[in-house]
């Protein structure tokens, strides 16, 4: 069974940067990882995902080159980290794990979830 923890998530100011972070319990070698976030009222959208069989990345159009997704197997934790933060957004930030290593870009390829850390921009 995988469980995954997620944290860093806090208040920040628009232009600022912060890093996410997901410690992951269980056999994850193998799995595709990634983030996921939900704003209130809204579906969650795909974030990052890294791929195990060669870290092959992948990002969503509206953080491409803002954010970079990584992952340190010997300690087991992902990483998002996160540049140029938007404003006045609050999103719940989740990490996500599947056992198929495709990097699927839709919410029902991800078989694990953590519980989700938030980010809230503001100034």
């Amino acid at each position: 069974q995988v469980q995954l923890v997620e944290s860093g998530g806090a208040l920040v100011r628009p232009g600022d940067s912060l890093t996410l972070s997901c410690a992951a319990s269980g056999h994850t070698a193998g799995y595709a990882t990634g983030w996921f976030r939900q704003a209130p009222g809204k579906g969650r959208e795909f974030v990052a995902s890294i791929r195990w069989s060669d870290s092959r990345t992948y990002y969503a159009t509206s953080v491409q080159g803002r954010f970079t997704i990584s992952r340190d197997n010997a300690k087991n934790t992902l990483y998002l980290q996160m540049h140029r933060l938007k404003s006045e957004v609050t999103d719940i930030y989740y990490c996500v794990a599947d056992s198929v290593d495709s990097c699927s870009y839709a919410s029902a390829g991800y078989e694990y979830w953590g519980q989700g850390t938030p980010v809230t921009v503001s100034s």
